[in-house]
Order: structure tokens, then sequence, then C-alpha cells
């Protein structure tokens, strides 16, 4: 399953684990396959380098670039689509369209509203975590 996951749900994922963590897992066995853009890579760069995040990290002892770099390694990078501005309300998240669009994915994985807000996407769900990993049964 391809999956694109929205930048909230990949630092939830390596920071905290739980349930979003649980698809970057399924990701290093194999089980799901990661797609992401460098705008994404770009986004969750800079939120790993936020004060409130580095501190955290530093807390548990892990350095932010080793968390990015681990995740980067681990996805797949493709150029997203040109699409049009879908989400007004805050058009970053139209990157996350765009990125899944240009692979064609299986399904967006987000905790963000305004993304599932509107449910699907050409053809495309747009999913919480928890419903991610019910589909892929891990």
């Amino acid at each position: 399953m391809r999956l694109v996951l929205d930048t909230n749900t990949v630092v939830s994922g390596l920071i905290w684990g739980g349930v979003p963590g649980r698809l970057i897992d399924a990701a290093a066995t194999g089980t799901a396959q990661l797609i992401s853009s460098v705008p994404l890579l770009d986004e969750l760069h800079d939120v790993f380098y936020r004060k409130k995040f580095t501190a955290h990290l530093a807390e548990q002892g892990v350095a932010a670039a080793d968390l990015f770099e681990g995740y980067a390694a681990l996805v797949k990078l493709i150029i997203p689509a040109v699409i049009g501005a879908v989400i007004l309300a805050d058009p970053d998240d139209d990157i996350v369209l765009a990125t899944a669009v240009a692979c064609d994915a299986d399904a967006i994985v987000s905790g963000d509203a305004h993304l599932l807000g509107i449910g699907e996407f050409q053809g495309i769900p747009i999913v919480t975590p928890a419903a991610a990993v019910r589909r892929l049964g891990v």
C-alpha cells in the first residue's frame, strides 16, 4: 500500500510512536511504502528544528538530524504533480495532495482537519492514522 503521510503524522510517529509510529514501522518492514517529496521533507525538516521539538528530542537523547535522515532514507521520493489551489484555508496542505496524485497513492494519512474535511482527492482517500493502520492490518 502506497501512503503519503502528512507532516503532522510523521512527526507524531517519529517522536511519540503510537498509531502513527506503526505506519512508519510498517514501511520499515515492507508492509507499506511511504511516498514523499522534497517539499514535504523540507517541511518536516523545518518542524523538527522548532525549539519545542528539539528540546523534547534532546530530553530523549535523540538528534533531530538522525530522525530526519532515517525517515528520508525510508521514503520513496517523487516529484509532486501540478494541481490547482485546493485547500484555500491552508495552501501548504496542497503539496500533500500533489504528492499523492503524482504517485497514485492508495491513501493520504493525516490528522489535519483541512485535509480530512475533504475526505478524498482525485479518488485518493484521506484517512486518519488509525484508519490507515486498520487498512494495513498492523
